[in-house]
């Protein structure tokens, strides 16, 4: 929107930072709090053992195919080698015979459930920590997707469920909900949100989207459900020392700030500022009913993206044990 505030405006010239909390190269952000300690906690978490895998399908070539941000393509995977390759002249020859199949693939690395580097979105030129965003040119040198893929993240997970708690199969478009509604949301379930907890949020947003079923339906006047902004919302991530948040939208957030129209101002506020990891496009269905199920909503939750190199970000299939 033309008259949609710089966001600098809307943050604030002094808003919530953590900039230098962990010294001037770091590129870990908040995820600096899941020591050891947070990997122990998390592993007290574990009653039945079950296992859940938090990543959607690649590929998929029914239904409507793979969420995705608008302007982003799916998947491209192509056979390089299989069975047919041994049909004709010239086709390899191994001690034994035996034969492979062989593909390559060509992706958005924030093309599926995937984990945003720290250094992703920025505004006024600098990044998560204060780098300079001309950082960026031709790969990201800083706050790249690999510090996080290093480190891994490992800790206690907790899910709250917007969409069960409001009756919903899935939140409406545009639907917004803050800190408040996910303390309200995390009492009724009967857990509490503790410092260094990976934060899970469902809103039933990628059951809408295989249910649906229908691309145009689903893009049209795309605006996801999720938490919106506030100086309140952002102090409680800080005050809580939020390592992570995942979601099941395409980024996290709501699309456009409802009295502002300023478009994922908490990328800026949460990532860019306060070094919060962002996860998107998980998929938190199978898990949110188990939980249910016996009302335990705490696990260890365990990912590491894929490690490339200055990338800004990177597929991920993140675990939760119960």
């Amino acid at each position: 929107m033309s008259d949609a505030p710089a966001m600098r405006e809307l943050l604030g010239e002094n808003a919530p930072s953590n900039w230098g909390k962990w010294g001037p190269d770091d590129e870990l952000g908040c995820l600096n709090y899941l020591d050891t300690k947070e990997v122990l906690r998390g592993v007290q978490h574990i009653r039945s053992g079950e296992v859940f895998t938090l990543q959607i399908q690649m590929g998929r070539t029914d239904g409507p195919g793979d969420p995705l941000w608008p302007g982003r393509s799916g998947i491209e995977r192509q056979n390089i080698l299989d069975e047919g390759s041994w049909d004709g002249e010239g086709a390899p020859a191994f001690p034994g015979g035996l034969h492979y199949a062989d593909d390559t693939a060509k992706i958005f690395l924030q093309g599926s459930t995937q984990y945003d580097a720290l250094g992703h979105v920025w505004y006024d030129g600098k990044l998560w920590n204060g780098y300079d965003a001309r950082t960026t040119v031709e790969g990201m040198e800083k706050a790249s997707v690999l510090p996080i893929a290093e480190k891994g993240v490992v800790g206690r997970g907790v899910l709250i469920d917007m969409a069960r708690h409001r009756g919903k199969d899935w939140l409406d478009k545009g639907e917004t909900f803050d800190h408040n509604d996910l303390e309200a949301a995390a009492k009724a379930q009967g857990v509490q949100i503790e410092p260094h907890d990976i934060l899970c949020v469902r809103t039933g947003w990628l059951k809408y989207w295989y249910e649906l079923n229908d691309k145009e339906q689903f893009y049209d006047g795309f605006n996801e459900p999720g938490l919106t902004y506030s100086r309140e919302l952002v102090e409680w991530f800080q005050s809580r020392e939020i390592p992570n948040l995942v979601t099941d939208t395409i980024a996290n957030e709501v699309t456009y700030e409802p009295e502002t129209g300023v478009a994922l101002p908490l990328h800026c506020a949460l990532m860019r500022n306060l070094g919060v990891a962002l996860t998107e496009i998980a998929w938190l269905d199978d898990l949110a009913d188990a939980c249910a199920a016996d009302g335990r909503w705490s696990f260890l939750y365990a990912a590491a993206p894929l490690k490339v190199v200055k990338g800004t970000g990177a597929p991920v299939n993140p675990i939760a044990i119960r």
